[in-house]
């Protein structure tokens, strides 16, 4: 076995040769936690390298995603499918090694992080779902759902807001099984942070209900190993640990300096560097000793063995539990969910009385949760006005951890980026509300998302100028179709001919072939009239030169719901007097 320092030093001797390589990276954090990331790899992450996808893995998240290089480092020693080779083609196009870390890229990373705050939102998540699915699955002698999420977090993840709303969350619940370490080095890129970052981040985490490690030497084995045996222990608050580091660890001119965050260190200095951390060897290579020392595809095998010993038994005890565990964990819907899909429709579409989106969204939901167990549903403090809630749902809470509904309290993009934790996690599908208008606070996690191409549903409601009283601050857009419709009663009524189309999703319109779309939008026909309540802008494009838009070019107005329509023209006589004015 190869004394720590050196295993350590084989993350930062690749993270500088790679770096200096592509001419493109951050150095400075696999440089600063690499003793922190030895220590948990080797002796505590749950894992296997020869099947990064097996179930009860730990979950291990970068939410400093720049440091990817040091990510890349541990996956390539440990033995994933992640060659010297890919190391070498660092931040290169169509790379398995981007600049920050990429889900579906690269075997062995959970989500896709780089806007800071994000991965600690996602692993709040997957702690909730770990949690739930436990309670749900495991039976007695039977700890089928049984791992830990660890996340790597530094200072700029700390002061981006969403930390605050993911952990406040996380501390409630008492995700025991979720241990952050800090990689408290006091710079970010414009330097030392004392002078905009003064927070007491320790006392900050206690007040949210989180067990805190303080003042550990994360450039000492035997302390990291200590604050994660004592995070280990707390079964039901989440841990923080806080790691005095320095970053550039071993660079004598550059450590401890914004210099080596986010640039390449240069041949010269990583040449010093090799002097001062007793590493004489070529770049990119990794003695034999020291490979061996890191290779855990052997005990990865024989964890993931035991599990699925344990799964076998597990099946003979509880078959039909094995068989929905499997199915969920797989993401298979039931195998009658077409069924069941069209249940929903017909019971919906049997009823022709006026009905709110939201209140469509709740029956529909009434009628498809209980037959989907997976759903997790939730709202940010807004369940009474989104219907989320469906009826015989449960709260899931630290008293109760296998129910089926959060409420997430008002931390919309601390909601959404659990939510997109508990999908990456599996098992689960996680779906939550707010106001359209909120989304705005949530954006990030929503492009992410849909960057990875998540299955988190998103329930937007109140979305329009129809909120009235309200007025411009919770007003955003809605597609208004019945008041088209309505209109084309009346212009038929006059034996005036008119078409109405419904465009929810223009982006799936233009994918469509010429012929398809010609059937819908006639070149020859001019006389058209788009009709939102929103932005006319995006519109233009479909009506021509020679059609008009009407809709909102302004923030909205605080009135009753009828006068604010009225008000912008947006109402049935409006829609006619256009159209008559097109038809001349």
């Amino acid at each position: 076995m190869s004394h720590r320092p050196d295993l350590a030093n084989a993350i930062r001797a690749l993270a500088m040769d790679a770096v200096q390589k592509a001419n493109s990276g951050h150095p400075g954090m696999p440089m600063g936690m690499a003793d922190i990331a030895e220590v948990l790899w080797n002796d505590y992450l749950s894992h296997d390298p020869n099947d990064p996808n097996w179930f009860n893995r730990d979950r291990f998240v970068v939410s400093n995603g720049h440091g990817s290089m040091l990510l890349y480092a541990l996956l390539h020693l440990t033995g994933y499918d992640l060659s010297i080779d890919d190391l070498k083609n660092f931040r290169q196009l169509h790379s398995k090694t981007p600049g920050h870390p990429e889900l579906g890229l690269t075997p062995g990373v959970e989500t896709t992080t780089g806007p800071l705050g994000q991965g600690l939102g996602n692993a709040v998540g997957m702690a909730i779902a770990e949690r739930v699915l436990a309670a749900q699955f495991n039976r007695e002698n039977f700890p089928l759902v049984d791992h830990h999420t660890y996340v790597f977090v530094g200072d700029g993840c700390l002061m981006e807001g969403i930390s605050h709303e993911a952990c406040s969350l996380a501390g409630v619940l008492g995700l025991g099984k979720l241990i952050v370490l800090y990689d408290d080095n006091s710079i970010s890129i414009d330097g030392e942070v004392h002078d905009w970052f003064g927070d007491d981040t320790p006392a900050r985490f206690e007040s949210y209900g989180w067990e805190v490690v303080r003042n550990v030497n994360g450039h000492d084995a035997a302390e990291v190993a200590t604050a994660l045996d004592t995070a280990r222990a707390s079964a039901d608050k989440p841990t923080l640990i806080c790691c005095k580091t320095i970053i550039g660890f071993g660079s004598p001119n550059k450590q401890g300096k914004e210099s080596s965050h986010g640039a390449p260190l240069g041949a010269d200095e990583i040449a010093l560097a090799r002097e001062t951390l007793k590493w004489p060897h070529e770049p990119f290579h990794i003695p034999n000793e020291i490979r061996a020392s890191w290779d855990a595809r052997v005990a990865g095998a024989e964890r993931s063995t035991r599990w699925k010993a344990l799964f076998k038994d597990y099946a003979l005890a509880h078959p039909e539990l094995a068989g929905e565990f499997m199915r969920r964990t797989e993401g298979r819907l039931p195998e009658n969910w077409a069924e069941i899909a069209g249940e929903a429709l017909s019971t919906l579409a049997a009823n022709d009385a006026p009905v709110a989106t939201r209140k469509a969204s709740q029956n529909v939901l009434n009628i498809i949760a209980p037959k989907l167990p997976e759903m997790l549903g939730g709202s940010a403090d807004l369940t009474g006005s989104n219907l989320t809630l469906w009826k015989g749902a449960e709260p899931s809470g630290a008293g109760n951890a296998a129910g089926n509904y959060l409420y997430y309290g008002v931390r919309e993009f601390g909601m959404a980026a659990a939510m997109n934790g508990i999908a990456l996690h599996g098992g689960l599908i996680p779906f939550g509300g707010t106001f359209l208008v909120f989304s705005d606070y949530a954006r990030n996690a929503v492009r992410m998302a849909a960057l990875m191409k998540l299955r988190s549903i998103f329930v937007f409601t109140h979305d329009s100028i129809g909120l009235g009283e309200d007025g411009p601050t919770h007003q955003a857009v809605e597609h208004e179709v019945s008041l088209a419709m309505d209109a084309v009663r009346k212009l038929a009524a006059e034996g005036k001919a008119v078409r109405v189309v419904s465009m929810p999703c223009a982006e799936r319109f233009l994918r469509q072939d010429a012929s398809y779309r010609e059937s819908v939008l006639p070149k020859d026909l001019k006389a058209r009239l788009a009709v939102e309540a929103g932005v006319t802008l995006y519109w233009r494009g479909f009506v021509g030169d020679a059609g008009e838009v009407m809709g909102v070019d302004s923030f909205g107005e605080s009135a009753p719901a009828l006068a604010v329509f009225e008000h912008f023209g947006l109402t049935v006589d409006g829609v006619v007097a256009a159209v008559e004015r097109l038809l001349g």
